[in-house]
């Protein structure tokens, strides 16, 4: 039975969604701002892209090392320790003296702003099976904002100040973050005793002892890794060129429309929780093939797009949320592990969907990305009602073939 203290609340909830959404923001400060970066230091623009570079492979390293401590340590001490860690890393992102010291800063706060993906185990641990889809579709739409909003603000606050000034408010806010959890969240009991390198082979025989967990991945892979990298990707090279030719500031409003998801996710969960799981998933990635399919038709359009957005971003949100709720149904003890093998995985497929989403745009445009989109929406409802090993298996190969010719064709 739980201790009542540990009980998790709505208020409680809430502010895990802050604090999630304030650590998956810090990966996003600099993506407005590499143009007034690598002009600051002299460097030329495109090298903008390693500070991104190095903070998402820093992110993937921190996923991998530290998430999988969730099972093993006091959640409590863990999370303030590596939100302590993450503050030190934005404050000497801020000071950075030279472009490599920036990217080594950031590549060191990809690594410990890892909090969110601490936190959302720990919400499946705390709070009751009734709610918990509840609750996790909470902190996830924490997560959803955190990410839509990090940019924006970016933007806002450089063009206030310079690009320094984010970091330096990033650090206040997530030093204020510490010790909001440091009062209102209670200790909450060690997990069982276990080696580091078997905790850590956990994460990669996971699926092997959680046979559900292949349906799980896959579903959640082509909606958010492929079919969402490929409409979000595609998207900025259709509204940056003519008859949109919409600035860098214009696209990101273009992106709020992803509020839509965000909103609606702290309720979604409760599908879940009420055993409508199997069905809403159904409907959600349905919503996604439909919606592509809306703005395929909607190429010179931009009221369809919005719409098609706002739609797509509801069920995308709708099916992580449901696949991430059915993963941690499936384990009590294994949540931070379970966890860290469903974030590796969406890294993976999504570095495939953004190779995607250029080798699409190369051969036929905005319409073959959606095409694509839509087909990977219909390989989930595929698995969705038909998993079979045999289905994994040629869906995998078909995935590396797609890579192997993206790669082969961009060269």
């Amino acid at each position: 039975m739980k201790d009542k203290d540990l009980e998790m609340t709505a208020g409680m909830a809430l502010i895990f969604s802050a604090a999630s959404g304030l650590a998956v923001g810090n990966l996003y400060w600099a993506q407005p701002l590499l143009a007034a970066i690598t002009a600051d230091f002299g460097v030329p623009q495109s090298q903008g892209g390693f500070l991104v570079t190095a903070t998402q492979l820093g992110y993937a390293l921190g996923i991998l090392l530290i998430v999988p401590l969730g099972d093993i340590l006091e959640r409590r001490k863990l999370l303030i320790t590596v939100m302590l860690l993450t503050v030190a890393g934005l404050l000497c992102s801020a000071v950075a003296s030279s472009f490599a010291v920036l990217a080594v800063s950031l590549g060191a706060l990809g690594i410990v702003t890892v909090s969110g993906q601490i936190i959302l185990p720990l919400v499946g641990d705390l709070a009751a099976e009734n709610e918990r889809g509840r609750m996790v579709g909470i902190v996830s739409s924490g997560i959803t904002s955190g990410i839509l909003f990090s940019r924006l603000l970016s933007g806002l606050v450089a063009d206030l100040w310079d690009w320094r000034s984010i970091y330096i408010m990033a650090a206040v806010l997530n030093l204020v973050m510490v010790a909001v959890i440091f009062l209102y969240l209670p200790k909450v009991p060690a997990g069982e005793k276990v080696s580091y390198g078997k905790l850590l082979s956990g994460v990669f025989t996971a699926v092997k002892r959680y046979p559900k967990m292949r349906g799980i991945l896959l579903k959640q892979g082509m909606i958010f890794g492929i079919a969402f990298n490929l409409f979000w990707t595609a998207l900025t090279f259709l509204l940056s060129a003519p008859p949109f030719s919409y600035s860098t500031f214009q696209i990101g409003l273009v992106s709020l429309a992803g509020l839509t998801g965000a909103i609606a996710g702290t309720r979604l969960g409760t599908l879940e929780d009420n055993g409508w799981g199997q069905k809403g998933m159904a409907i959600f990635i349905g919503l996604c093939a439909a919606s592509m399919t809306l703005a395929a038709m909607g190429a010179e359009s931009i009221v369809v797009i919005l719409l098609a957005a706002a739609v797509f971003s509801l069920a995308v949100q709708g099916v992580g949320i449901l696949c991430q709720s059915q993963l941690f149904a499936l384990s009590d003890s294994e949540r931070s592990r379970l966890n860290t093998a469903f974030v590796v995985s969406n890294f993976l497929f999504c570095a495939i969907g953004s190779s995607l989403a250029a080798f699409f745009w190369n051969l036929g445009g905005w319409g073959m990305a959606m095409a694509g989109a839509v087909t990977a929406s219909l390989i989930a409802l595929g698995v969705h009602f038909y998993v079979k090993k045999a289905l994994v298996f040629a869906l995998s190969v078909a995935l590396i073939g797609c890579v192997g010719c993206s790669f082969g064709i961009n060269r």
